[in-house]
């Protein structure tokens, strides 16, 4: 396989004043799983649906392997859109074996494929329902096995975790790591950042149409100059260039300027009370995430 980054370059989105893609640019990588998160309306479908070549860009571009993504090329990608494209009076199988039959296979490839992803994703007893007889959770179940069973070598998902209990998350979980440990690039977007940060390489966030940080997961959540201290007793630490960021109960998130010594905040700690805890603070990509778009939405 070529190289298969799929690549958004200044990409660029306007529905009439509304800017809804802000020169966009980042990169999924082969075999990377790469989190897209960001508030409802802050861009994420419509990226993908550029990328799918669903919507045009007014600005900036949209690669794969190098090039444009043409009507040839997005036969080979793996969509799942947040609303279910499905058809609620077919069966799964005939549901799935026809969109098989789109992505250009063959009507006995689309029905191995289809007893293949049916069987991996828990539905095999439910071939001969009917789509809109089917819990939520297994109508998302279908449309993943629909984004799976054409072997896509890029896989798009918009959401794919939604509505589905833990042991579907765990199956869906470990179908996308197995994708892209065969070296498919795999993009998706989620609102459940704890899954988002257990499961991907590099996370995106996106605010009101820009990317306002992007790196991998433990990268974004270093902070070089912040403590946790907790001390079994009252205590702000009276030190020149330490702030207390938060705090809750005897934990504190402390901030340092660069000259102060984490030593010296140990030393005013346990002059207080016993320290049962002092390491370097590691926010949540929760957190990191409310303080990003919380920021953001407080300067706008």
């Amino acid at each position: 396989m070529a190289d298969s980054t799929l690549e958004f370059d200044g990409t660029t989105k306007r529905y009439g004043d509304l800017v809804a893609l802000d020169d966009l640019s980042f990169d999924v990588r082969p075999g990377e799983l790469f989190g897209f998160v960001g508030s409802n309306g802050a861009g994420k479908t419509t990226a993908m649906r550029i990328a799918l070549g669903v919507l045009s860009a007014d600005g900036g571009e949209v690669r794969w392997k190098g090039a444009p993504i043409t009507l040839e090329a997005a036969r080979r990608i793996g969509y799942m859109p947040e609303e279910r494209g499905l058809y609620p009076k077919m069966t799964v199988a005939d549901q799935l074996e026809y969109l098989g039959r789109l992505h250009g296979m063959s009507r006995a490839d689309a029905r191995a494929a289809t007893a293949e992803w049916t069987e991996r994703l828990g539905l095999a007893e439910r071939r001969k329902s009917e789509i809109g007889a089917l819990s939520l959770g297994n109508q998302q179940r279908v449309q993943l096995a629909a984004a799976l069973l054409h072997g896509p070598e890029l896989l798009v998902l918009d959401e794919p975790f939604s509505g589905l209990d833990p042991v579907a998350v765990d199956v869906m979980s470990g179908v996308l790591a197995e994708r892209a440990a065969e070296g498919v690039p795999v993009l998706f977007s989620s609102h459940q950042l704890d899954l988002v940060q257990r499961l991907c390489d590099r996370v995106g966030i996106i605010r009101s149409g820009r990317l306002v940080a992007c790196d991998s997961v433990d990268a974004l959540r270093s902070t070089e100059r912040q403590l946790t201290v907790d001390v079994g007793a009252p205590w702000e630490p009276a030190l020149p260039g330490v702030r207390i960021v938060r705090t809750d109960g005897t934990r504190h998130v402390l901030e340092l300027d660069d000259d102060v010594d984490d030593q010296d905040v140990l030393r005013s700690a346990l002059a207080a009370g016993p320290v049962a805890e002092f390491r370097p603070y590691r926010p949540t990509l929760t957190e990191l995430y409310r303080t990003v778009v919380t920021d953001g939405e407080t300067t706008r």
